[in-house]
């Protein structure tokens, strides 16, 4: 199959994951749906693995810093995230999450020894403006509630830029690697839970959103996006599609989930996704 395939359906998969994930967290604790979301995704991976033979190539080594860039790329970003989005609607949670791509900028500086121009400052400047926008959303969506809301987002964004820059500098077999990734998201989700929340049972539909979330989002979409810059022969153009998502991601909470576009979002996305642009 072609790259665009595989990018698309990551797009579409990745796309619809704030909605669902804001669905869910309206009616779960954020760390159950966490935790269970990403128990799914391992389960997922480890059968993948298994099946392909490659479960013997992990090294002690390996393991240890997959599971030291789970705990910092998706158990915190994550957790970071979920808390962000319960407390706004799906599009802005989103917005702010598309962030990370300048955080790795930022972060490639000091780790990868790229440099930080003034270019890059600008972008970075410009993104942050956005951010800005989306807090305040009108004067009258101005609570300590959003604002929380939107810190936690771009904290969340912050880990995952450093988590993919650590990754990149690792070069970790990607399929293996986030198959620990997702154990330890799943085992510190638990952790936290057990202490922190007081969990529910999930009825029918939740458990089937859970195991979309977990098996569909988190695991399948990871690799379908692996697979498209893999077999890509323009890696610039496979990866400028992602920034798709913020854009499906709206059209989706808002004509498909139900919520009402705010005023806020289109100059926050063209303002972020401007930045983005600019720094490339």
């Amino acid at each position: 199959m072609s790259s665009n395939f595989y990018a698309a359906v990551t797009i579409i998969l990745w796309g619809a994951m704030p909605a669902l994930a804001k669905d869910l967290l309206n009616a779960l604790p954020n760390f159950e749906t966490l935790a269970l979301s990403a128990l799914f995704a391992f389960l997922f991976l480890l059968a993948v693995n298994r099946r392909e033979g490659a479960l013997k190539k992990l090294s002690a080594e390996e393991i240890f810093t997959a599971a030291s860039l789970g705990f910092l790329g998706l158990f915190l970003y994550s957790a970071f995230f979920y808390y962000g989005l319960a407390r706004m609607t799906s599009q802005e949670a989103c917005i702010l999450n598309y962030l990370w791509p300048l955080m790795i900028v930022l972060f490639s500086c000091p780790i990868l020894g790229e440099k930080l121009t003034r270019r890059k400052i600008f972008a970075v400047g410009m993104s942050f403006a956005g951010v800005i926008v989306v807090m305040a959303g009108g004067i009258e969506n101005f609570s300590s509630e959003k604002i929380f809301g939107a810190l936690s987002c771009v904290i969340a964004a912050a880990c995952y830029g450093l988590f993919s820059v650590l990754n990149k500098r690792r070069r970790l077999n990607q399929k293996l690697a986030m198959m620990i990734i997702w154990a330890t998201t799943a085992a510190c989700a638990f952790i936290a839970g057990y202490f922190l929340e007081q969990w529910t049972l999930p009825n029918l539909r939740q458990i089937v959103g859970l195991l979309w979330l977990g098996v569909m989002i988190n695991a399948v979409a990871y690799l379908t996006w692996a697979l498209a810059l893999e077999t890509t022969t323009n890696t610039a153009r496979t990866a400028n599609l992602a920034y798709l998502v913020p854009i499906l991601a709206i059209f989706i909470s808002t004509f498909v989930a139900g919520e009402e576009l705010s005023l806020a979002v289109i100059p926050a996305l063209i303002l972020i996704l401007g930045g983005i642009f600019i720094c490339r």
